[in-house]
């Protein structure tokens, strides 16, 4: 049997190709420019990235492995339409994981790490003054994941990557158009309170900023979202 040809349109090493195919899914998920409900056909993505369908498969399903997106029998892939019963399990995981992060870290963080942090929220303020929606979203997630980075402990990295996608989503079912996921000074009020030192008290500010995310989650609001060929096309050739 003759050996496998990688395609010609498909420069990019297959394994490197399809996650650069995932990191653009993951991402467009996450600062809301794939809305809930949003079909991602194979044929369309292959076109977008200029890879095989192939490579879009694998990337779709290892997102389909870590809840970014479902497959569907007969309907392919999809991104999620979480209800407010899954918001209230994805808020109950965010807390155990979240605010153990922060009693961990209480006291604890180094000054490069307090400056990283700081860098972080000083720009998610940045972009929501200017109205950049994207930018912030994606700066206040970073915020979270750096914090459970620092934890030292890869499991709540990784279930906090799992978990985020899906809080996206839920932002952009439920919570009030120009509102963005996560406030920055409620990000400075709980660093301060993190690089206080007081385990108890930075675990009780990380549960009430997260409580906070998800009572502001009151009422469908929703858009259809761009074409694919719109959200992605920073990877047309």
């Amino acid at each position: 049997m003759p050996a496998r040809q990688v395609r010609t349109e498909d420069p990019t090493p297959p394994p490197v190709a399809a996650d650069r195919v995932y990191d653009a899914i993951y991402a467009a998920v996450i600062d809301h420019r794939l809305a809930p409900g949003s079909r991602l056909r194979e044929e369309e993505l292959a076109q977008t990235f200029a890879v095989s369908r192939t490579l879009v498969r694998q990337a779709l399903h290892k997102l389909a492995q870590d809840g970014v997106i479902v497959l569907r029998p007969n309907r392919g892939a999809q991104v999620p339409e979480p209800t407010r019963r899954d918001g209230e399990h994805v808020f109950d995981a965010r807390r155990v994981v979240e605010c153990e992060v922060a009693r961990r870290l209480a006291g604890k963080l180094s000054t490069e790490q307090l400056a990283e942090l700081r860098q972080l929220v000083d720009a998610e303020a940045r972009a929501t003054k200017s109205q950049n929606k994207q930018e912030a979203i994606r700066l206040s997630g970073e915020f979270h994941l750096k914090l459970a980075r620092m934890s030292g402990n890869p499991i709540f990295v990784r279930l906090l990557e799992e978990l985020l996608p899906t809080t996206s989503l839920l932002m952009a079912l439920y919570k009030s158009p120009g509102e963005p996921m996560c406030v920055a000074h409620s990000h400075q009020q709980l660093l301060q309170v993190i690089a206080k030192g007081a385990g108890a008290g930075a675990s009780t500010e990380m549960r009430r900023h997260l409580n906070e995310i998800e009572k502001s989650l009151s009422q469908p609001a929703v858009k259809a979202g761009p074409a694919l060929r719109d959200v992605f096309r920073a990877y047309r050739t």
